[in-house]
């Protein structure tokens, strides 16, 4: 069967506990390649615990996982998928790196430990690098950034090894609205040019509809819905926000539902 017949993730009925409870229920959905998904939910419902579960660094309790149609139990290319934690950003702001040298391990994997670089790698951090709008500090200690710099040096330090999806919780808790139109338009792009799935859990609900094209809804059980001129967000997000939320669009620069530029 050829690759591109079945979903890049596709999950089915998958449990997850954590601590003797219940936090992801029954969840059964399918990714495919080049789509955009936005993960939203209430504080609590699960988000973070799914996208563990879906990779293997959270046990499930039952059910399965599936990528390029393999199971992760004995699924073995995880170079193909990249993923950006919550606490990504929390290092030791002494440590010694730079910029460049911090997306560079985004090459090391388990077939190159103790390899020295090559002129290939270099070439792949330079270009991630440059992707992600931080040329002009490559030179930089990680130390010294902002918090929008650093979450796009650990995108580009993902992007380093090429994978086909990225994975990201939060990566732009704490930074200033401007900064975090800036990083999803640069993750448009991305998803755009270079046809990377990407899942992102995000709370900036306007971002995910006016962007992405898929939303996951995420509160103990989960729903995927298609991101179309005729979802209503409201509808989509009561699911997993409850029958009293009302959700108010703000202003964002948009490309998908809305048209603003």
């Amino acid at each position: 069967m050829e690759e591109d017949t079945f979903p890049v993730l596709e999950v089915r009925n998958l449990y997850v506990t954590r601590s003797k409870d219940l936090v992801i229920e029954d969840a059964s959905f399918a990714i495919h390649r080049g789509d955009y998904v936005g993960i939203v939910g209430p504080n609590g419902g699960g988000k973070t615990t799914l996208l563990l579960a879906l990779l293997k660094l959270l046990p499930k309790e039952k059910g399965s996982v599936r990528f390029f149609g393999e199971d992760i139990e004995s699924f073995s290319h995880w170079e193909r998928v990249a993923y950006v934690s919550q606490d990504a950003v929390n290092f030791d702001t002494h440590f010694p790196l730079t910029v460049r040298e911090l997306v560079a391990l985004g090459r090391i994997n388990s077939t190159n430990l103790g390899r020295r670089f090559n002129q290939d790698d270099w070439n792949a951090v330079d270009k991630a690098i440059e992707f992600m709008g931080i040329s002009n500090i490559a030179g930089r200690r990680i130390g010294q950034l902002s918090g929008g710099q650093k979450q796009r040096v650990f995108v580009a330090k993902a992007l380093v090894r090429n994978p086909e999806i990225l994975i990201m919780d939060e990566p732009v808790t704490g930074v200033d609205a401007s900064t975090q139109e800036r990083f999803y338009k640069r993750l448009s792009n991305l998803n755009t040019s270079k046809g990377i799935t990407i899942l992102i859990v995000s709370h900036d609900l306007t971002a995910v509809f006016c962007r992405m094209s898929k939303v996951m809804c995420v509160n103990r059980a989960v729903n995927v819905s298609d991101i179309t001129k005729d979802l209503d967000p409201n509808k989509a997000l009561r699911w997993a926000y409850g029958e009293h939320f009302h959700f108010v669009f703000h202003k964002h620069t948009c490309q998908r539902m809305f048209n603003d530029e």
